[in-house]
């Protein structure tokens, strides 16, 4: 999964946990789909919305009311769905909700290696100083990141690695990068 994949799938919050729990393979209707992910209707119905831009989701024709449309998961979001389920399995639930969070899977598929502040947001391209910041804050709060300062460089300089359930949702997102390219 590319990272530019990532950034665009986590740009609405429900769209990962609805795309793991399709793979996972709770009924493509929105109630069930709501009960799987504990979304609320309209944040659920915007990142549905989202998914099916994306090309990951589509209306399953034929099936389902006009007001309660049946979705299934097009070729493109099988893969990313399958990637879902299986970084929602690595994160304990308490901590789930650091996965709704815009930038914390791309910022962790940077962090295949430890980085410095600057060498992750070359990687990640459109994120701000700001969103970095405080994306690196919340994981190295919840010990999904670790922050050393290298004190061999002038001036010292703060390095980030993954670790813990960080460490192992940057190694899921390696290894979906390899497989996808």
């Amino acid at each position: 999964m590319y990272i530019g994949s990532l950034v665009n799938i986590t740009a609405r919050a429900w769209a990962l946990p609805i795309l793991a729990a399709m793979h996972d393979g709770a009924a493509g209707r929105q109630a069930p789909l709501l009960a799987a992910t504990g979304a609320g209707r309209t944040a659920f119905a915007q990142s549905m919305d989202h998914l099916i831009a994306m090309g990951l989701v589509q209306r399953n024709p034929g099936y389902g009311h006009p007001l309660r449309p049946e979705f299934r998961l097009t070729s493109a979001g099988a893969g990313a769905a399958r990637f879902a389920c299986l970084v929602q399995g690595v994160v304990p639930d308490g901590d789930r909700d650091l996965l709704r969070r815009s930038w914390t899977l791309p910022v962790l598929a940077a962090l295949q290696a430890p980085g410095h502040f600057n060498g992750i947001k070359r990687s990640l391209g459109t994120i701000t100083d700001r969103a970095l910041s405080h994306s690196l804050q919340h994981m190295e709060n919840r010990n999904w990141v670790q922050r050393d300062v290298d004190s061999a460089l002038r001036p010292p300089r703060p390095l980030y690695c993954a670790i813990n359930a960080g460490g192992r949702i940057s190694r899921l997102a390696a290894a979906e990068i390899t497989f996808a390219e």
